[in-house]
């Protein structure tokens, strides 16, 4: 057993730590009377063990981060809680009213407290006369290096935070009912940094909003909220967002200030806050603050949290270095926590520790050195310099990898249109692969026999909302291709996404487009007519970006990454706004919300500024005239289209199984020689119109074929077309495809392969009598010729 180290080596490793601390609030001291500004850093809690532990580990990562400026803690406390409280000497505090309770509605919701303990700050403390920025934190934080307002971009009227997404609330009704500036509600929180004179402005209505979001019950569902309780639990976040938005501060939003231990930060961004509100884990070792809701390990001498594993052993458990320094943070997080705590006990006069390899670690040279103060990098430089270096690779003669989507449903209906995609898929040249999103519930996959009609990644079906019950299958798409991106590593730099009910006639890539970060491609839709009223107002806080497109759409995997959450989310919100179903404002015709999706895509776009690049020559429906000189890519025959009296609608045949019924194929188009115009245009538009058909009763053909139909039930092959059409397309203007030259094409593959295996084999003939008539030679020859 070890021998237990001498107290005075003990007192001396002591007196080493708390000679460094004293150094370094030295050194913050001597920065501070540098500054140009005076500033203020504020917490809230209550008084609660809770609480106790968190205010603890904030404010000695305060002290140790340097961080400038006078420290408060906010402590919201009742007489009878206040008379039995323990803690009122771990900061330096300002005591606040409790309004846990509400004093009016008797609503039970502490986290009021927070607005409410800055109201009364700013109205009972000198201290807020005398500064000039102020910066709000939340206990349950551990800072990394100083937070100062002006070093992190903070201007009089535009405040710094940290990002929160979830905060869906403020793109749709939620916004509306509560501010009369919803296109300002920022989704923020975490960090706050602002100037003073804002802070004024914005307290007041900081707290009215939040009583009002917490009132408003009807609006608390997790679709409108983004709260998973659904309980309006994070009221008071949209309290604070409503409020700004109602002053008219726009904040400068940093991603990258503040992390959740656990999380992995971006390469080259170094984040100065830890927010341990999530529960997190390295290795077989885990911490959740739940867990120590009572927890007095405060008031407990030289009681620490379980210590994580050593540094040593975080770089024997994971080589990928990204991964590691989560999991160097996760561990700086608990060990800073720990560290305040044994200061704390012996500064309550706490017996000394005895040794253990822990308390060693936490003395250690290397542990200073890896929690001495952190400054914030420029996330905006990294992320340019990386878009830039992708980008320039892509210009430098490498064309980009692509990849290929497409969504559908357990049905036979998208079986039959899938067939259709995929033959047509295979003779476009189309780069890179392609998948095929298959949304199926548990159930219908068991009867599904589709199986193996394209290469597919399986996706839970949101056709019935799981949280609403609204029937709704459109929105699998976006569902879908968020799903897809969670699940399925992918190289593709550019992303191409269709729609099942299309057929190829030719490569659609992002080079030829124009597609670039930032600037996906798309076609027109121009009904989408709410991107020019109220509906764009409610639903994006950029209405001016809102951009009528959807079909095809080309788009950088940067920006689909940030887009398609929103794409998903945009559409539950116009789906769920039944209010603004009217055709006069969505431009539906049937009224129904059944085009939210579409909506969903176009404000998500929005939302991001994405900018589009809109081709109107790259999508053509069936029956619509083409645009003189292009050269169309895409059928998208989701309309009904006719030729003379003949016509097609998909939604004809939504209940027949044309895939599983041998031979059965759709009503063959006229013939090309029976177009009787002489308009140009108009002879295009059907010439087209019978191209999509036969394309469509080709693809069932061929997959008959190799399903092996037996070849007596139906002689489909007699039906199929020659190339008379194409050509004729070709002569009118110039939108011709090698695609779709159907049974001709393959018989004149056919006569080829033929008369290249004869002019083989004679070949072969030839060479081998002149080889063997060689060798006759010269056997026939003197020995000497030999020698030569």
């Amino acid at each position: 057993m070890r021998a237990p180290i001498p107290t005075f080596l003990l007192l001396f490793l002591l007196h080493l730590l708390l000679t460094a601390l004293t150094s370094a609030q030295e050194a913050g001291k001597e920065r501070e009377d540098k500054l140009p500004w005076r500033m203020h850093t504020l917490f809230s809690v209550e008084c609660q063990d809770y609480f106790d532990w968190q205010t603890v580990g904030l404010v000695h990562s305060l002290r140790k981060a340097n961080q400038p400026g006078p420290i408060t803690r906010l402590l919201s406390c009742t007489q009878d809680e206040l008379s039995r409280y323990r803690g009122k000497n771990l900061a330096p505090t300002l005591l606040v009213p409790s309004m846990s309770r509400h004093p009016r509605t008797g609503d039970w919701y502490p986290a009021i407290n927070k607005p409410a303990g800055v109201v009364h700050w700013l109205e009972n403390s000198q201290d807020a006369q005398n500064v000039d920025w102020v910066v709000i934190l939340d206990a349950d934080m551990i800072v990394r290096g100083p937070l100062i307002p002006w070093e992190l971009g903070a201007k009089k009227g535009k405040p710094v935070a940290a990002y929160y997404g979830y905060l869906k609330g403020c793109d749709n009704i939620l916004a509306k009912l509560h501010t009369t500036h919803p296109e300002w509600c920022d989704k923020v929180g975490g960090i706050l940094a602002m100037h003073i004179d804002d802070l004024r402005a914005l307290a007041p209505l900081w707290l009215s909003k939040t009583e009002e979001v917490r009132e408003d019950r009807a609006h608390w569902s997790t679709n409108i909220t983004g709260d998973i309780y659904g309980m309006g639990w994070i009221s008071e976040m949209y309290g604070y967002s409503f409020g700004a938005a109602e002053v008219g501060l726009h904040h400068q939003i940093n991603d990258d200030i503040m992390i959740y231990p656990g999380y992995i930060p971006r390469p080259e961004v170094e984040p100065i806050l830890m927010h341990y509100g999530l529960p997190f884990k390295v290795g077989n070792w885990s911490f959740s603050k739940l867990e120590h809701h009572e927890d007095g390990i405060v008031y407990d001498c030289n009681r620490l949290f379980p210590p994580p594993p050593f540094p040593r052993e975080v770089e024997m458990l994971e080589p990928d270095p990204n991964k590691r320094r989560s999991l160097f943070i996760s561990i700086e997080c608990i060990n800073t926590l720990n560290e305040g705590l044994l200061l704390h006990h012996l500064s309550a006069g706490c017996s000394k520790p005895g040794w253990s390899k822990y308390l060693s670690f936490l003395k250690s040279n290397r542990f200073k050195e890896l929690t001495k103060p952190k400054y914030l990098n420029q996330p905006q430089k990294y992320t340019k310099v990386f878009n830039k270096n992708r980008i320039v690779g892509e210009l430098q003669g490498r064309r980009p990898k692509i990849h290929t989507l497409f969504s559908t449903e357990c049905s036979t209906y998208f079986d039959w249109q899938t067939v259709g995609f995929m033959h047509s898929f295979r003779l476009s040249g189309q780069p890179g692969g392609v998948t095929r999103l298959l949304s199926c519930t548990d159930e219908d996959l068991k009867m599904y026999k589709g199986r193996d009609l394209a290469p597919t990644h399986y996706v839970p079906s949101m056709t019935q909302h799981p949280l609403t019950g609204d029937m709704y299958p459109a929105i699998n798409k976006p569902a879908a291709v968020l799903h897809w991106l969670y699940h399925v590593k992918t190289d593709a730099e550019y992303i191409v996404i269709l729609d099942a009910d299309m057929i190829m006639r030719g490569p659609i890539t992002p080079w030829e487009y124009g597609a670039s970060p930032g600037h996906p491609v798309s076609a027109p839709y121009g009904y989408l007519i709410g991107c020019d009223n109220v509906l764009a107002k409610i639903h994006t806080r950029n209405p001016s970006f809102c951009e009528k497109v959807g079909g095809v759409i080309i788009m950088h995997i940067d920006d689909l990454k940030r887009f398609a959450m929103l794409w998903f989310h945009k559409s539950e919100e116009v789906r769920a706004d039944k209010e603004h179903y009217a055709t006069n404002i969505t431009g539906d015709i049937y009224a129904s919300g059944w085009i939210s999706e579409m909506y969903g895509y176009s404000f998500a776009a929005a939302e991001l500024k994405l900018r589009h690049i809109i081709r109107r020559d790259i999508m053509l429906y069936p029956g619509y005239e083409p645009e003189p000189g292009a050269s169309i890519r895409v059928f998208h025959y989701g309309l009904r289209f006719s030729v003379g009296n003949w016509s097609f609608d998909k939604a004809d045949w939504r209940y027949t199984d044309m895939v599983n019924t041998c031979w059965a194929n759709f009503p063959d188009p006229p013939d090309p020689s029976s177009i009787a115009t002489e308009n140009p245009n108009e002879r295009a538009r059907d010439l087209l119109s019978i191209e999509c058909a036969k394309a469509l009763n080709t693809a069932l053909y061929l997959h008959h074929q190799r399903r092996k139909c037996p070849i007596g039930e139906k002689k489909l092959e007699e039906k199929l077309p020659v190339d008379t059409m194409v050509s004729d397309v070709n002569s009118t203007l110039d939108i011709s495809s090698p695609v779709h030259r159907f049974k001709a094409v393959d018989r004149s593959h056919m006569r080829w392969r033929v008369a290249l295996w004869g002019i083989s084999v004679l070949g072969f003939l030839v060479v081998t009598s002149v080889v063997l008539s060689g060798r006759k030679k010269a056997r026939s020859k003197p020995r000497s010729h030999k020698n030569i």
